[in-house]
């Protein structure tokens, strides 16, 4: 589903720039991209994919900190006497 989506997002964008030769053609591209940047619709796919960059930050963070943690190889607060 990722891949459809960059895909649509990389050929609308070739396509948008693409059509900038002709200016008519340019201003009802522009004229759209403003209707679907103001639909509700976008706005939640956008907070979808915000969370969803949150949860992956969140997780990568999770991870680098479980696999380093304090250097000693645990989350645990390093006790040096023995």
């Amino acid at each position: 589903m990722r891949m459809k989506l960059a895909f649509v997002a990389g050929f609308g964008a070739g396509y948008y720039l693409g059509a900038m030769a002709g200016r008519e053609r340019y201003e009802q591209l522009n004229r759209l991209a403003r209707k679907v940047k103001g639909s509700d619709a976008f706005e939640t796919a956008q907070e979808k994919a915000k969370a969803v960059v949150d949860l992956g930050v969140e997780r990568a963070r999770d991870a680098v900190e479980e696999k380093v943690g304090n250097g000693h190889g645990t989350t645990q607060p390093y006790d040096p006497r023995p």
